[in-house]
This record gives C-alpha cells, sequence and structure tokens, in this order.
C-alpha cells in the first residue's frame, strides 16, 4: 500500500471519527447522525454486491439476506435470549449458509439470467417472512431492546446502550467501524491470491476452469461473503430501529445496493461507500422538486452510465493521469 492511499485512509478515519462528530455537535443536528449511521450499513450491503460484480455475476438480490439477517438477530434476541453482539456474526453466518444452498444451481447462471433469478430472491424472502409464525408475520417484531454491553473476560469494550445519554452517538460509532473493517476486508481479498482468481472469473471462466482454477468454490465463496456482509447489516439495522417487518428491506433496496456500485465505479474497491453516499443524499435532495423527482433521478442515472461508466471514482483517476 502506498504512501498517497494510506495519507488517504488517515484522512478518512479522522474525517469520520473526529470532524463529523465536531460538526454534529456545533450545528446541533444529532439526526445527522441517524443519517449517516445508514449510510454506512447500507454500503456494506453494497460491498456484497460490488463483491458478487468481481465474479462477474449481477446481483439483485441483497435485500433477501439483509432481511433475513435482521429476523435471525431479532428471533435470537427476543425468543432466545441472546445478546445482540452474538447475534450478529450468528445473523451473518445464517445467511452465507443461505447463499451457499441457493448459490450452488444459480451461480453457474450467468449475465441477466442469474440477475433475474436474484431479483425475485427479496421478494421470496419477504413471502417467507410473511408465512413462517417465528417471524410473526406482517406484525413484525417490535420493541427490541438496545445492544447490551460487550464484556470480554470481565472488561467492558462497549457499555450497554440504554444506559447512554445519547444512544445514536454510538450506533454511528458501530455503523462506521463495521463499514471500515468491512471495506479493509474487501480490499484485502481483492489484492489477495484470491482476488486474482475471482478476477479470471470475470474475465473468461472457461480458460480459468482449463487451468485448474475450482470455479465452483470460488463463486460460491464469493456469493457467500457477499451474502455475510448483507447478513450483518440487516442485523444492525433491526438494532437501530429495534424492529423488523417483511416490508424493511424489499426489492427497491436491492436495486439500489446494485446502482451504488454503478455510481460509485465497479472497477474500484471503495466504489460502493461513494455511491451509496451520493444516492443516499441525492434522493433526498430530489424531494424538493416534487412530481419530477423520478424523471429528474433517472435522467442523472442515465447521463452517469453514458458519460462515467467506470463510476465517479473514475474521475479522480483520470486526474491523476493528466497531472
Amino acid at each position: 500500500m502506498n504512501k498517497k492511499i494510506l495519507s488517504r485512509i488517515a484522512i478518512f478515519v479522522i474525517a469520520v471519527y473526529l470532524l463529523v462528530p465536531l460538526f454534529i455537535s456545533l450545528t446541533g443536528r444529532s439526526d445527522f447522525y441517524y443519517t449517516l449511521t445508514s449510510v454506512a450499513l447500507l454500503s456494506i450491503s453494497s460491498a456484497g454486491v460490488w463483491l458478487t460484480f468481481y465474479i462477474g455475476r449481477i446481483n439483485i438480490g441483497q435485500g433477501a439476506y439483509s432481511l433475513a439477517g435482521g429476523y435471525v438477530s431479532a428471533v435470537l434476541i427476543t425468543q432466545y435470549g441472546y445478546s445482540f453482539w452474538s447475534t450478529l456474526p450468528l445473523a451473518g453466518l445464517f445467511c452465507a449458509g443461505l447463499s451457499v444452498f441457493i448459490g450452488l444451481p444459480i451461480l453457474r447462471l450467468r449475465g441477466v439470467y442469474f440477475a433475474m433469478v436474484t431479483l425475485i430472491l427479496t421478494e421470496v424472502m419477504r413471502l417467507t417472512a410473511l408465512a413462517l409464525p417465528i417471524t410473526n408475520g406482517a406484525k413484525g417484531i417490535t420493541s427490541l431492546p438496545l445492544p447490551g454491553a460487550l464484556e470480554v473476560f470481565g472488561i467492558t469494550l462497549i457499555p450497554d446502550f440504554s444506559t447512554l445519554e445519547n444512544p445514536k452517538i454510538a450506533f454511528y460509532l458501530m455503523a462506521i467501524t463495521m463499514m471500515i473493517i468491512v471495506y479493509a476486508v474487501l480490499w484485502r481479498i481483492v489484492n489477495s491470491r484470491l482476488g486474482h482468481l475471482c478476477r479470471s472469473l470475470q474475465q473468461n471462466e472457461e480458460l480459468a476452469s482449463s487451468i485448474g482454477v475450482n470455479t465452483t468454490y470460488l463463486r460460491v465463496l464469493t456469493y457467500s461473503i457477499s451474502s455475510f456482509f448483507g447478513g450483518i447489516a440487516g442485523a444492525s439495522f433491526v438494532a437501530i430501529t429495534q424492529s423488523v417487518y417483511p416490508s424493511s428491506f424489499q426489492i427497491a433496496d436491492s436495486i439500489n445496493f446494485m446502482l451504488n456500485c454503478f455510481l460509485g465505479g465497479l472497477g474500484y474497491v471503495f466504489g460502493p461507500m461513494l455511491g451509496t453516499l451520493m444516492l443516499y443524499f441525492g434522493w433526498d435532495l430530489l424531494f424538493m422538486i416534487g412530481k419530477y423527482q423520478m424523471l429528474v433521478y433517472s435522467s442523472l442515472l442515465i447521463i452517469l452510465m453514458l458519460f462515467l461508466p467506470n463510476g465517479v471514482l473514475s474521475l479522480l483517476e483520470r486526474k491523476e493521469k493528466r497531472s
């Protein structure tokens, strides 16, 4: 990792941990904590979708795994007395296991065929949540407690959120820390031997298979990691809202996860993070134009795809080449 990348990471860390809280405290807009927490968690799910793109698959079903992760966490907390911190990895592992079961047959498909199959996954998950008694149907699961203290060997690493004066700050720090860890893992995967093998699938699966690459294993492994990210993001959302419903994640959310990757840049590890930020705040700004919101929104997306097919981060690359 060169000095330029390290300096950018250092600036980002200082900004999210120091400058953003300082700005919010000065303006008194504590509601920004919830907004930025949502952006961080949505970018985690989008990171999983980006990883699926990395092996040449268009994933429009991440909302299904976010919804499943949310319900796993909620059920374990309300019915079995688990703490939120223990349900977080369990939700991710459940979604990873579920994705292996689903992915083995459908990952053989490519292009629009795989995309169309994943598109229905979120609706299937929503209908499943409506039908199962354990999920409480359309009523959902409500009145979940705030995350309790996380203790290791008697040492309190994270305090009980219910004892804090402003839990929004704690949720913000939790989401930002999770986001940084997820993108660090994603960057490490891309720059490892596994990442190079995954890139070979994106380019030519037949050629990769002919030289001994286990393409089935790689496809399923990356898809399970992608779904793990979706699961922990969904579980975290449930902790913030203290409830989960079958409509908590819908098909529109799955499409937005995909759009976040396009907007930021499919060729950049941190593309989904920037894309999520742009789409989230851009959509809110478009509320000001009323009934023309969807028209302007779709037009801007088309323009961006035409003139910036590699995403907004490609502008930074162009600038570096010119200099």
